[in-house]
């Protein structure tokens, strides 16, 4: 077990303490030992042997004395001496952690993330190098992300500007008018582009904490009518059924109900797009469910879909992510639907929980903090 820089600390001052003490004591005795002899050799003559015990003892005595101011001067040089160099010492190993760590900030400050610092203790050092080794980590993740998300917008606008250059390209070279029809299929892609702009900017506003919420009490079971009823037609067109299954009560919510709306339009879109026709779609609302001691409102969207992989789950909620051959870009969204749902009830205090087996379906389930709305 490694010893903490206090522990280090404390063995040094320790050691120099009986270092210290030892000496002290040896040099004492030794010396002690030189001024009787000299004291023997300088002092005992006839003058010291005539003399009274009292007037002995007396010359004994000034003799010592003298001599020891000399030694006193001669250990203090000694002990200050000593006590600057542990000092210097000590203090080498107390802010050797620090040394490290400015050596990594110095590399961290050029622009090299792969920086990580060895933790030799478990103290205030050691977390303050855990926290710094947490923080460089959390930079390469940034950056990954970062390049990651550059090229994946890179790719999600090269698709749409690719069939609009190709389309206005092939019309110049056979010099035709443009047709209603081509410029509708222009204003698709154009639509499609302005959404995927619109949401990586709400998306962006809700990873930086930014995101404005003006959060109301609602009832949640006449919104979730609301938005059952407008996803409906598109529900029975793909041959599937879809209901909600509340409480006949009001379920009274403080949520920003534009945001809350789109949070769960994504949820019920993904669950059409995604379940084969004759299939069903349930939400399904719970109050004062308690998780982790806090109380939630929880709204379930359940599929008898095609499901998703296990693997496949911890990524979901990532930008531009798709299930390999479930999601493709052609059947497929923007790609960031599931993201800024998950960003949107996050900003909320809550949270989505999904649970899936391939080829029986899938459940979403969001958690909104209940709150005393009468305070």
């Amino acid at each position: 077990m490694k010893m903490t820089v206090r522990q280090k600390t404390f063995g040094y001052m320790g050691l120099l303490v009986l270092i210290i003490t030892l000496s002290h004591i040896f040099s004492y005795q030794v010396y002690l030992a030189l001024v009787f002899d000299d004291f023997q050799k300088e002092q005992i003559g006839k003058a010291f042997l005539s003399a009274s015990p009292d007037h002995q003892m007396e010359m004994l005595k000034t003799y010592v004395i003298d001599k020891m101011k000399l030694m006193g001067v001669g250990i203090a040089v000694f002990f200050i001496a000593t006590g600057l160099y542990f000092s210097l010492w000590i203090s080498g190993v107390i802010t050797l952690p620090l040394r490290k760590l400015i050596t990594s900030i110095e590399q961290v400050a050029k622009g090299d993330l792969n920086v990580n610092v060895p933790m030799e203790s478990r103290d205030k050092y050691g977390k303050v190098v855990q926290t710094f080794n947490d923080m460089t980590f959390r930079l390469r993740e940034a950056e990954n992300v970062r390049k990651r998300m550059f090229a994946d917008v890179a790719h999600e606008l090269r698709t749409p500007l690719s069939i609009m250059q190709l389309k206005l390209e092939n019309t110049q070279q056979a010099s035709q008018h443009v047709s209603p029809e081509m410029l509708l299929r222009l204003h698709d892609e154009v639509i499609r582009l302005s959404l995927l702009v619109d949401d990586l900017h709400l998306l962006s506003l809700a990873e930086a904490g930014r995101l404005r919420l003006d959060c109301k009490p609602i009832d949640l079971t006449t919104k979730l009518k609301q938005i059952v009823n407008d996803v409906e037609m598109e529900a029975e067109e793909n041959g599937l059924r879809i209901s909600l299954s509340s409480y006949s009560k009001p379920v009274i919510t403080k949520v920003d109900a534009r945001r809350i709306t789109q949070v769960f339009i994504n949820l019920l879109s993904n669950a059409i797009r995604y379940t084969p026709k004759g299939g069903m779609i349930t939400v399904d609302i719970k109050e004062e469910v308690v998780d982790q001691h806090k109380v939630y409102t929880c709204v379930s969207v359940s599929d008898t879909g095609i499901g998703i992989p296990k693997e496949e789950l911890p990524h979901l909620f990532d930008r531009f992510y798709r299930v390999e051959k479930a999601r493709s870009r052609h059947t497929g969204g923007t790609g960031i639907g599931l993201s800024i749902a998950h960003q949107f009830v996050k900003a909320h205090g809550g949270f989505i929980d999904v649970v899936s087996q391939p080829d029986e379906g899938t459940t979403f389930t969001v958690y909104l903090p209940s709150e005393d709305l009468s305070e």
